[in-house]
This record gives C-alpha cells, sequence and structure tokens, in this order.
C-alpha cells in the first residue's frame, strides 16, 4: 500500500511518500499505528490531527484497506 504525506505530515515523516506492508483486514487505524511506530512520535502527533483520504475519497480511522490502495495524509491547513 502506499502512503503519501503532504505539508507538515511530510515534514514528520522525514519523506513524502512510502510503501507500506500490512496484513490482510487491516484497517486505516492498523495503518496509523504501523507508521507512528515507525517514524516516531513527532509523527504520530502530527497523525491524530489529520485527515485522510483513500484512494482520493475520505477515510475513517475503522474503514478497512484494500490491497494496493493509495492512502493520502493531509494534515490541517491554516488559511485566510
Amino acid at each position: 500500500m502506499g502512503v503519501r504525506y503532504f505539508a507538515g505530515a511530510a515534514e514528520a515523516a522525514g519523506v513524502e511518500e512510502e510503501r507500506v506492508a500490512l496484513p490482510t483486514g487491516a484497517t486505516l487505524a492498523d495503518l496509523l499505528a504501523a507508521l507512528g511506530a515507525a517514524r516516531g512520535p513527532a509523527l504520530a502527533r502530527v497523525l491524530a490531527a489529520c485527515t485522510f483520504l483513500l484512494d482520493g475519497v475520505g477515510a475513517e480511522r475503522g474503514d478497512p484497506l484494500p490491497a494496493g490502495a493509495v492512502v493520502d495524509v493531509l494534515p490541517p491547513f491554516a488559511g485566510g
């Protein structure tokens, strides 16, 4: 599965994208736990405030992740 980080999430992760292997039946919450464990507490804190797209559609933490999915990690954006 592919993960793409944007803005502050990319900074916290130290990469803009990566591939992650998860077991069949994994959820978005499982992915987030794995990412936080692998990349450290700075990313885990950012992930707690992010929204996510699963193959371009809004996703919730309990959503299952199909094989080959792409998850976009979108931190909160400030604007004016």
